[in-house]
């Protein structure tokens, strides 16, 4: 990261409050996931490992490998497969097995829940939040509001991409088909790296510019790729393309993420309650489960 992006990424932090909510808000999800387990009758503990903070992933699995796990349920806290969206981390937690390994702990085998961008809790989950956000609009500007689907961009070139974009466009479509609107669209935010390296587009700035131009009267953003309310919504969302909305003219109301809404924490305790016997990275067959 070059000291300009530092600096950015700086600026943004503090526009915010200083600090990210993030682990914050998935250990929400991890408490109200084992909350729901144990309404299903399910005792399994629930772990939270990060890959950029504490509880980072080496931490975490030492600290399950000392209570005695030796096999995991692994949920990705991303619907839309990419490098940096899903292979990263799993990587990210081979090496930390790999790590642990070379201290002297036992292993912790994990696998992973199967895609779940089309089920029903993560879809009916932001289905209602838009449905939200469309209620806080005056109604005149209700019905001409635009529904506009946000997530981060990625490079065009990196591995995976193009599965990305279309499990997005899968998310988006389904959403705006529930909510019976076909006033709606697919953004992209939150690059980083070199300025000439092509990325997913539109950008979500950029397209609030162009089709204000083309008589865009209000909106709503969906931030359909991110499950936490972290710094790529809060500034990115909540303070860039709300500052640009200003100086147009655009009316803009965000809706929540996915978040602990209770479709989509039923939905995950769903996937982790399917899944066969954990073992071994890639011996288990996919759960069938309802889509949408």
């Amino acid at each position: 990261m070059t000291p300009e992006r530092i600096e950015e990424v700086v600026h943004h932090y503090a526009v915010i409050g200083g600090r990210s909510p993030l682990n914050e808000l998935t250990q929400r999800q991890a408490d109200a996931l084992i909350a729901q387990l144990g309404r299903d009758g399910v005792r399994l503990p629930v772990y939270v490992g990060m890959r950029n903070w504490h509880p980072l992933l080496t931490e975490t699995l030492t600290a399950m490998a000392r209570a005695g796990v030796r096999r995991a349920i692994g949920f990705v806290g991303a619907a839309h497969r990419s490098y940096s969206s899903c292979t990263q981390y799993r990587q990210n937690v081979i090496d930390a097995r790999a790590e642990i390994g070379a201290a002297g702990f036992r292993d912790v085998a994990v696998t992973y829940v199967d895609d779940w961008h089309t089920d029903e809790g993560f879809i009916a989950a932001n289905h209602r939040h838009v449905v939200e956000a469309l209620a806080s609009l005056p109604e005149a500007a209700r019905e001409r509001a635009r529904i506009v689907f946000t997530a981060h961009s990625v490079p065009t070139t990196m591995e995976g991409a193009a599965r990305y974009q279309l499990q997005l466009h899968a998310s988006a479509r389904l959403v705006a088909e529930r909510l019976g609107r076909a006033n709606w669209a697919l953004v992209f935010q939150s690059r980083s790296g070199r300025p000439g390296d092509p990325w997913l587009e539109p950008d979500v700035c950029d397209y609030l510019r162009a089709e204000r131009a083309k008589g865009l009267e209000a909106v709503v953003l969906c931030p359909i790729g991110f499950l936490c309310d972290h710094i790529e919504v809060l500034y990115d969302l909540d303070t860039e393309a709300r500052a640009i909305c200003e100086e147009l003219g655009v009316r803009m109301v965000r809706a929540g993420t996915a978040g602990t809404h209770p479709a989509m924490i039923e939905m995950i305790a769903e996937l982790v309650e399917l899944k066969p016997d954990a073992c071994a990275e890639g011996c288990c067959p996919p759960p069938v489960r309802r889509k949408v």
